[in-house]
């Protein structure tokens, strides 16, 4: 038990896994533990191993409500895939300012939980992280995958204090995005399409024959549009606790949507302190890669800029249009972070 309540207090035991067992009313969380030095690294925290000399701790939920968890402010980034989500985390990951975890395993497996997992998983995921020399950091953001989405009105509910970036771009870019993942991208974004059907879909007058029927890059914009639509209605229903953001407009700028960040999420990034983290070695390098930002950026549009692709995703572009026209939807979500 002694144990168990040191790991709870203790932010580098990140929750990794969930099994609700035979009494869907309980289950287990199960930590992992991680050094600091990790947060900053390239990969998800959803493919970490547990750092050297530690193993694996499964703790159930009704021990984890009855323990007293240190607290700091928790916002989240929701993202639609593919719109610099990633790079901003690492960005925010900041000791004695803030911690910026990416995508922990645990909101992949918390899908179809009961109310009070959500809410333990939101109270670990707002622990504060290491004292530093620079002192205790303010805030903690927390990125989760894109496929948790259908989580986020339970993730806001479960933390009312708890602030949201929604994170988004525009539909060319995501389209391109897609296309630089190959054939998986293009399958990716079929089952993308079909998961947000589900949660949140909407009639649009179309045959199972004809959505079978549509490409790939067709599925793909109507993926995005409908993600749109949710962060679109997020946004209404929780007025000043959100935020968009663009992620074109973050990458054109990342010193100054730092900075805004900063006033949006009460932590002490001034001017100054945001052009230090943009001109930081986080921007010269692929976020979920860690390659030469320049020479993946040089490959990714040689093999994707063709005459062909760019018809194609221009044709996307004006059907999504006349969708979102029919819808009332101005898209992208307009972005507001400043």
């Amino acid at each position: 038990m002694s144990d168990n309540l040191k790991i709870l207090g203790d932010a580098r035991w990140i929750p990794h896994g969930f099994d609700a067992g035979s009494n869907s009313d309980s289950g287990m969380i199960t930590f992992i533990r991680i050094d600091r030095d990790r947060l900053a690294e390239p990969a998800f925290l959803a493919d970490a191993d547990a750092s050297s000399g530690t193993q694996p701790v499964a703790i159930p939920i009704e021990q984890i409500a009855a323990a007293n968890i240190p607290q700091v402010p928790l916002n989240y980034i929701f993202h639609t895939a593919f719109c610099r989500s990633t790079l901003l985390t690492r960005a925010l990951e900041n000791p004695g300012l803030s911690a910026g975890l990416s995508e922990p395993g645990i909101f992949a497996k918390i899908g179809n939980a009961n109310p009070e997992v959500i809410s333990q998983v939101s109270r670990l995921v707002a622990r504060p992280w290491d004292v530093c020399e620079k002192g205790d950091d303010k805030v903690v953001f927390v990125k989760p995958t894109n496929h948790a989405n259908a989580l986020i009105p339970a993730l806001m509910q479960a933390k009312p204090d708890a602030r949201a970036i929604l994170m988004t771009n525009p539909l060319p870019s995501f389209l391109t995005a897609v296309l630089r993942k190959g054939m998986m991208g293009r399958r990716w974004a079929r089952m993308l399409y079909l998961e947000v059907m589900g949660y949140a879909g909407m009639d649009l007058g179309m045959q199972a024959k004809e959505q079978f029927a549509m490409t790939d890059l067709q599925a793909a914009g109507l993926a995005w549009f409908l993600n749109q639509r949710y962060f679109d209605a997020l946004q209404r229903k929780y007025g000043d606790r959100v935020r968009v953001l663009d992620g074109d407009v973050f990458g054109a700028d990342p010193a100054k949507i730092l900075e805004c960040i900063g006033k949006f999420a009460n932590v002490p990034i001034d001017a100054t302190r945001a052009m230090d983290i943009a001109s930081g070695p986080v921007f010269t390098m692929d976020a979920k890669t860690g390659e030469d930002f320049a020479v993946k950026s040089t490959r990714d549009a040689a093999a994707t800029q063709s005459a062909v692709v760019e018809d194609e995703i221009a044709k996307i572009g004006e059907w999504i249009g006349m969708i979102a026209d029919q819808a009332g939807l101005t898209i992208p979500v307009p972005h507001n972070l400043s």
